[in-house]
């Protein structure tokens, strides 16, 4: 199921929801301008490598590729903010900022545009811990804005369970668009990706490693 938009109306202009979205387009965009190697450091660099964060809370080696920057303490922890602006491919970047679009907006109004911005970056914070806790060696670099998304989705179903969000439902090989409650959409988005965590096995949000490539922690 795809959701295309909610029938709470908004309050306010969602400025903060806006500028992440720009924020988010455009690092994608200069991702682009980048030749592959140099977008694979970038990677390194920037995104969130849970075995750098590792070895530099415990001060020992983290295992990495040769390309990869070695885990000191500013550089381990910093990517925790930048790696939620970078995204694996038009894909990733396309539904993450669809889905910040149609809910964020609303959580916006009832949050304001300083506490939303904060709650958003909290949520991607304590997303990326719970990842690291769960994958505390890998050497995968973690990117992409889901976990701070997946925090205002959370934040939607609570504030919001009554409204309907226009929905784009595939039936076998026919295409309906439907209003569904949020608590069912959202629910079942869950209950989704707490299946694929179980039967997938755990990478990061890179595109790359042996479990889809999704940080479903």
């Amino acid at each position: 199921m795809i959701p295309l938009k909610g029938d709470t109306p908004r309050r306010t202009i969602p400025f903060t929801t806006l500028a992440l979205l720009s924020l988010n387009i455009a690092a994608f965009v200069y991702e682009l301008s980048l030749p592959p190697h140099r977008q694979k450091t970038l990677f390194f660099e920037m995104g969130l490598v849970p075995a750098h964060v590792t070895a530099a809370l415990t001060s020992t080696p983290a295992s990495t590729p040769a390309s990869a920057p070695g885990p000191a303490l500013g550089s381990a922890f910093s990517p925790v903010l930048t790696s939620m602006f970078l995204h694996a491919g038009l894909l990733h970047l396309a539904g993450n900022m669809l889905f910040l679009w149609v809910f964020g907006n609303n959580v916006e109004d009832e949050t304001g545009h300083v506490g939303f911005l904060a709650f958003y970056l909290m949520c991607g914070v304590a997303a990326a811990a719970t990842q690291i806790v769960a994958l505390p060696r890998s050497d995968i670099p973690m990117v992409g804005a889901s976990g701070a998304i997946a925090g205002v989705l959370g934040a939607y179903m609570v504030l919001f369970p009554r409204s309907r969000i226009l929905t784009l439902v595939p039936i076998f090989i026919f295409v309906r668009l439907m209003y569904l409650p949020a608590v069912l959409v959202l629910g079942l988005w869950f209950v989704y990706q707490v299946l694929l965590s179980s039967t997938t096995g755990m990478a990061d949000e890179s595109g790359g490693g042996s479990g889809g490539g999704v940080a479903f922690y």
